[in-house]
């Protein structure tokens, strides 16, 4: 439905009989971030371990992979493409025998300058498998002549321009670490383990924590990298923290579980907010007020809250279609979005009726969804939209459309209106979601909206 699409999890154990099937799960309740492979790599004594395949976390492991990924300690990954082809050579985690022993890796998040990187590596010599970035930061890693793998990141991490939150691990530890200016989400997690000891765990984000009944701890701060062994927790900096973050505002707006916290925030009480503001920078008279499911559903509580419109569930979605849905004959005209979501019509018919949606990128689906409440009987439609208008495309680790197939970067608020059939169109305003975020453009980076990229953009991106 959506045309941003998830990016990446990460998530990583260490000191737990468990770690691969505690990784397993926090893959599981990461899975919205990433839906086209999974992988898990577990340290047993000093080898590492691999299963990973195309696909989601439920049909990649079954239970004797779990069972064969035996060890304390375990690394996983799921992936939606954003850099590299889809394919099996690009599966994370990515793993090597290196000089200084087994590393594997896993990444969240895109570097900008993948493509020197790649080009700088060539040349001296490196032998590249697959087409993701993340094999840049294994290269520059192999290259490093110390034996000390905390040097070898030290020197590494710093060359990598971007979006970056990584879990490596190795012979005798896990470590993460998140960019100087901390794009992507990064948290640290202790897990109880009945006998008063506890394990750590790391995620991109803290409801896997709650799947496996860990506790938050603390996030990994930008340009910090932690490690994990048999003597602990321990932490260095590897960059000083920028002084101007760049910390994803789309996390609030989309891509994370509402039952998150990031960046410190609850994504819930954050998208409520969001439509609350709405409410009062757009309100119009109507009847009532409903989401599209299951993305607009926060957000449209908070606008009901707020202007006192009632609150309706005017539009079931269908949460059981696969993507082994087989289409229907040509005979059954206007298929499209019904498969996945049912306006209601004795709830919508004769009503003045507030649509709201987190985003609006393209522009087609939500005039499919319109044109569904219409057909329903609702007397007008007025669509808002619980972030500002998506004007350009995420260079930093999200799969977005170019910048020449987002229709606000090419028509005015009221082509789009027209375009989609709202009776009236409105945005959020950037100052507006600043305020739900409780933060500025200091903080965060809302390059999407307002095309101030955190970062220098390599040319063939630049016109996008």
């Amino acid at each position: 439905m959506k045309s941003f699409r998830e990016e990446c999890a990460v998530f990583g154990a260490w000191g737990d009989a468990e770690a691969a099937r505690m990784t397993y799960l926090g893959l599981y309740a990461q899975q919205h971030r990433g839906q086209e492979s999974a992988g898990i790599v577990s340290l047993s004594g000093s080898t590492l371990l691999t299963h990973k395949g195309m696909g989601l976390v439920g049909d990649v492991f079954k239970e004797s992979d779990l069972i064969r990924l035996e060890g304390q300690a375990a690394i996983g990954h799921v992936r939606y493409s954003t850099s590299g082809e889809s394919d099996n050579l690009n599966v994370q985690p990515l793993h090597a025998q290196l000089f200084n022993g087994p590393v594997a890796l896993a990444h969240n998040g895109n570097l900008v300058n993948s493509d020197a990187l790649k080009e700088r590596l060539k040349s001296e010599g490196a032998i590249f498998q697959g087409t993701t970035d993340t094999e840049s930061i294994l290269h520059l890693v192999a290259k490093n002549p110390s034996s000390d793998i905390m040097k070898c990141l030290g020197d590494s991490l710093p060359l990598l321009e971007g979006a970056f939150s990584l879990v490596v691990l190795t012979h005798d530890r896990l470590i993460c670490a998140r960019d100087p200016q901390g794009f992507r989400p990064l948290v640290i997690g202790k897990r109880p383990m009945g006998d008063g000891s506890f394990s750590w765990v790391v995620a991109s984000e803290t409801c896997a924590f709650d799947l496996i009944g860990a506790q938050f701890y603390r996030e990994v701060s930008p340009g910090e990298m932690v490690y994990f062994d048999d003597e602990g927790e321990h932490s260095m900096r590897f960059a000083p923290e920028s002084k101007k973050l760049s910390k994803c505002v789309f996390e609030h707006v989309y891509f994370a579980r509402p039952d998150s916290k990031v960046f410190g925030l609850s994504v819930y009480e954050s998208r409520k907010k969001m439509g609350e503001i709405l409410a009062r920078e757009s309100g119009v008279d109507a009847d009532l007020v409903i989401p599209v499911p299951d993305s607009g559903v926060p957000a449209a509580i908070g606008f009901s809250r707020a202007s006192g419109i009632p609150f309706e569930l005017g539009i079931i979605r269908n949460h059981y279609i696969g993507r082994t849905f087989i289409q229907p004959s040509q005979s059954i005209r206007s298929f499209g979005v019904k498969i996945k979501l049912n306006p209601q019509s004795e709830i919508l018919k004769g009503k003045r009726v507030v649509v709201i949606d987190d985003s609006l990128v393209r522009g087609t689906t939500s005039q499919k969804i319109i044109r569904l409440v219409r057909q329903a009987g609702a007397s007008e439609v007025h669509f808002r939209i619980a972030s500002p208008p998506t004007t350009g495309p995420c260079y930093y680790g999200v799969d977005t459309p170019k910048k020449s197939q987002l229709i606000a970067a090419r028509q005015s608020l009221e082509e789009i209106k027209d375009y989609i059939d709202a009776d009236s169109l409105s945005y959020l305003s950037i100052e507006g979601m600043m305020e739900a975020v409780k933060g500025d453009k200091s903080q965060f980076c809302a390059a999407c909206f307002d095309g101030d990229y955190p970062t220098p953009l390599p040319e063939e991106n630049s016109n996008e």
